[in-house]
């Protein structure tokens, strides 16, 4: 099983290329960095703080092309990119660009939002939020996969269209799922490669065991599985692994203590390697 970093919220810890060096010396598989383009002031909590820093979010594009240019090992994902705020041509040519700099090292992670505000003030109603979702991811595949793309959807419509470059990775880099929704598994098996659910949203370990073991049943195939926000402790570790997960992501909450704690979270890989070696 891979571990990875997420980073969750914030901008006042390592800037995005001196974090990307950091996590790959210390042996991590990949970086993942969340988006938010802003949080609505109406949304804020009763201490009258941005809700969970989210305001402070690096745009994700850019914070991983900053660390594709100074790592080449590691994996690079959003976690996840919010697909219904997004335009699906800009986001199509975002997401191939960085694919094409890194090497192919890109993983396309994908979510609908939670915040109805901040949905609406890019003109997305909350209520159609997955259906946008879906059909805008689709309309990517067709700019990635075609040279002359043309895409006719509810969310996502136009005319054939020339786009360059295309994704390193063939077909296109994965697109994973991220929720933890009744509906998660269908969107999962409709248009995605992988998915990502978020630990702190799960009842126990053996849910996602059985979510996990349903979901590879329905699709007739080994879907990798990435946890979100996973408990950076060996035991909960072992237990993912068992149940099923491929790769665990240990949340960053950016600030001054970053080194601190991929120092600390590093030292779980060694014990990682050697629980792999002895099975």
């Amino acid at each position: 099983m891979d571990l990875g970093i997420a980073v969750f919220g914030g901008c006042d810890g390592l800037p995005p290329a001196e974090l990307a060096r950091a996590v790959e010396e210390r042996g991590f598989e990949s970086l993942w960095y969340a988006e938010h383009t802003h949080i609505p002031v109406a949304s804020r909590r009763d201490d009258g703080r941005p809700t969970r820093d989210y305001a402070a979010t690096y745009d994700p594009f850019i914070a991983l092309a900053a660390a594709s240019a100074v790592t080449t090992t590691l994996r690079l994902g959003t976690s996840v990119c919010l697909v219904p705020q997004r335009d699906p041509i800009i986001t199509a040519k975002e997401v191939a660009s960085v694919d094409r700099m890194s090497d192919g090292r890109f993983l396309f992670g994908v979510g609908a939002g939670w915040n109805h505000l901040e949905l609406a003030n890019h003109g997305t109603d909350a209520r159609h939020r997955m259906a946008v979702l879906a059909d805008r991811v689709r309309a990517m595949k067709q700019i990635w996969t075609e040279d002359e793309a043309e895409h006719h959807g509810p969310h996502a419509n136009f005319d054939p269209i020339w786009s360059w470059p295309k994704p390193t990775r063939h077909p296109h880099p994965p697109v994973l799922v991220g929720g933890n929704g009744p509906g998660v598994e269908d969107r999962v098996l409709a248009f995605g490669d992988g998915w990502m659910p978020q630990c702190g949203h799960l009842d126990s370990v053996q849910e996602l065991a059985d979510r996990i073991a349903d979901l590879r049943r329905r699709a007739h195939r080994d879907v990798p599985v990435t946890l979100f926000s996973a408990i950076p402790e060996a035991p909960m570790l072992r237990a993912f692994a068992d149940a099923g997960v491929d790769r665990c992501l240990f949340t960053l909450a950016s600030g001054a203590d970053d080194v601190d704690h991929l120092d600390r979270w590093a030292e779980l890989i060694d014990g990682q390697s050697l629980a792999q070696s002895s099975d």
